[in-house]
């Protein structure tokens, strides 16, 4: 017997942004990925059967039913600068509202664990979002920046994304993943609106773009 898919308002993509490979697994430029795994973490619970990823569009993803919500979690596997070619094929394939997704990213400049839900703007450099707003011809979609702050004045931006975690960072990094999942949650329950209300801007200063 066929299913029946869910209407188009109860389905959600969460991306999360990185980099593929074990290289960059805990680099400050992977902190999507990482919000991705702290939300499947907490999705598949006791049922293991769920917790393996399966590839699909260039990602790998996991396709979970929350609360009566279809929720695909997605880690493109494109590498940061193309994630939009994963995104994108993801949000037509499974016919997803723009209003219903939220991609996950690093973000120079919030400071570190600083969280920010917005629901659309331009990609302020970050080139994996750049290429999202490329491949779906529009910057209309919700994104959650996850401060890592800037790098040393000695240090170049670039290179700074690419390392790991300092020591001192990766002991708050449990509290800010969890906090991060939980607004992403928020988003897919309750609306944008709220999560921004709930989680936005602990620390932050930054003017939108």
């Amino acid at each position: 017997m066929t299913s029946i898919p869910p209407e188009p308002s109860k389905i959600y993509l969460l991306a999360g942004l990185g980099n593929p490979g074990r290289q960059y697994r805990d680099t400050r430029h992977n902190i999507g990925f990482l919000v991705i795994d702290r939300l499947s973490e907490r999705l598949i619970g006791s049922d293991k059967s769920r917790a393996t990823p399966r590839v699909q569009m260039r990602a790998l993803i996991y396709d979970f039913r929350h609360e009566g919500r279809r929720v695909i979690l997605a880690k493109p596997q494109t590498y940061m600068n193309d994630s939009g070619i994963a995104v994108a094929a993801l949000a037509r394939f499974y016919k997803i509202p723009l209003e219903n997704m939220v991609v996950a990213h690093d973000d120079v400049d919030l400071p570190f664990g600083t969280l920010r839900l917005r629901p659309g703007g331009g990609s302020a450099g970050q080139k994996g979002i750049a290429s999202i707003i490329e491949r779906l011809g529009t910057q209309d979609f919700p994104r959650l920046r996850m401060g890592i702050g800037r790098p040393p004045a000695s240090r170049l931006a670039a290179a700074y994304v690419l390392e790991e975690f300092s020591r001192s960072e990766e002991n708050e990094l449990p509290i800010i993943l969890d906090r991060a999942a939980e607004a992403a949650l928020t988003f897919v329950l309750e609306g944008l609106n709220k999560a921004m209300n709930q989680f936005n801007g602990i620390g932050d200063t930054v003017d939108e773009d």
